[in-house]
């Protein structure tokens, strides 16, 4: 390995504090990126890491050396995405973050059709329902369902509006009864989707009225489908995207609870890092998304 990837490995350890998530994060062996920061330490004749069986931290000359070599590093990252940008060349390899149930019902056919236009660019998607930190985590961009962002930081890109929808299953309702108005879930039991271990609130609207829920229950998960999946078994009342639960919804084994109610909107969003503009593989993955989204969404696919 070179000096520079060498150099790369050693910050990402000292960013991560452990050689395991180094390894995770740059597609290594634990093993090889130790080798390769002893080896490093080796040719600066200096200890740049303190190894313990907890943590990894920064020696006195190694957080003078990170302090160094770390703009240098940054810069020549720059001036090849510039320079391939300039060449409009995509090649390169792309950190997408993404919620579970979206990535797995549309981006396997947005990576097939991409990669028959573009196969240069190598795309590396991680499915998580939690809102990650995206600086700290070194993606590219992440793809959302969320209401308005509150980190400051970060860029936005509104794609659509994804509709929401209260939904159970009608053996369900013939047990408990089909609520009238808001009111009648605090009787019921309520699928909530947690985050954090939260609980999650409802908050349902009508021309002049206005109330919020707690959904309580036994069941709280954080993962879409997941509800959608109990709501059909006969476990409770779940408000969730339109596009989850479409297919069921045509197929009878879901209906519409207080339709007349409808919730804040929430969008299907791209965030990046505080680009000053964005990377041409970026930009060019946006809007290859966004163009498969509206077309097939629109269409009349999951809305």
């Amino acid at each position: 390995m070179g000096e520079l990837e060498a150099i790369r490995t050693f910050l990402t350890v000292a960013e991560q504090s452990s050689f395991s998530a180094a390894a995770r994060r740059l597609g290594m062996t634990p093993a090889s990126v130790t080798r390769t920061v002893s080896g490093l330490e080796e040719e600066l004749g200096i200890q740049l890491l303190l190894r313990t069986t907890r943590k990894v931290s920064l020696t006195s000359a190694g957080a003078a050396y990170a302090a160094r070599v770390a703009p240098l590093v940054q810069g020549l990252a720059r001036a090849t995405e510039e320079t391939r940008d300039l060449q409009k060349v995509t090649a390169g390899s792309l950190r997408v973050s993404a919620p579970m149930s979206l990535g797995m019902k549309v981006l396997p056919t947005v990576l097939s059709q991409f990669s028959i236009i573009h196969p240069r660019t190598n795309v590396a998607i991680e499915l998580s329902d939690r809102f990650v930190d995206i600086l700290q985590e070194n993606y590219d961009l992440a793809i959302r369902i969320s209401g308005p962002p509150t980190d400051k930081s970060t860029i936005w890109r509104k794609i659509r509006p994804v509709p929401r929808v209260l939904v159970a299953s009608p053996s369900f309702l013939a047990r408990n009864g089909i609520p009238k108005v808001p009111e009648d879930l605090t009787t019921l039991e309520c699928l909530s989707y947690h985050d954090q271990s939260k609980t999650e609130t409802w908050e349902l609207s009508r021309p002049g009225q206005s109330r919020i829920v707690e959904a309580k229950g036994r069941f709280s998960i954080n993962n879409g489908d997941f509800l959608g999946r109990l709501a059909v078994a006969g476990e409770g009342i779940a408000l969730l995207p339109r596009f989850i639960v479409e297919e069921d919804l045509a197929a009878g084994r879901l209906v519409e609870v207080l339709p007349g109610w409808s919730t804040p909107e929430i969008w299907l969003t791209l965030f990046y890092p505080p680009y000053e503009q964005l990377p041409l593989r970026v930009a060019t993955f946006s809007d290859f998304f966004e163009a498969f989204i509206r077309e097939s969404w629109d269409a009349g696919a999951p809305t």
